[in-house]
């Protein structure tokens, strides 16, 4: 393995921190949204209300879970199949590109993705609160 810094590897812990609640700082207030107005906010994914509901829940015990430390890898899943979701109605149903043409494009779902994938694969690292 080749590190340039190998002093800062002792920082890794610290990093996968941080990495987690930035996680948590998108997906907390998505689901806060999700959860206030379930009605409104199904309108405007495509969804029932009840299923967006369920969504913004999934979305709040995920982000919570990961940002504390809390079954952080069972979270991480939980918000891997919801960004999965998210991916698959952008490129399938409303044929957004990449980049996004007129809306937002799926490259910040990917990258939300690929972070619950990191907390997934390194358990989020050590810094948890139980």
């Amino acid at each position: 393995m080749s590190v340039l810094f190998p002093a800062l590897l002792r920082f890794s812990d610290v990093g996968l921190l941080l990495l987690r609640l930035m996680v948590a700082a998108v997906f907390l207030p998505s689901g806060l949204n999700h959860v206030k107005d379930p009605v409104a906010r199904s309108r405007s994914i495509g969804a029932s209300p009840r299923f967006t509901l369920f969504l913004g829940t999934a979305e709040l015990l995920g982000s919570t879970g990961v940002a504390l430390g809390i079954l952080t890898q069972l979270a991480a899943i939980g918000l891997v199949l919801i960004m999965l979701g998210a991916i698959q109605k952008k490129i399938f149903v409303w044929k957004t590109g990449f980049w996004g043409d007129r809306t937002y494009g799926w490259h910040y779902d990917l990258m939300l993705l690929v972070m619950n994938l990191t907390i997934v694969l390194t358990g989020g690292g050590k810094l948890v609160v139980l």
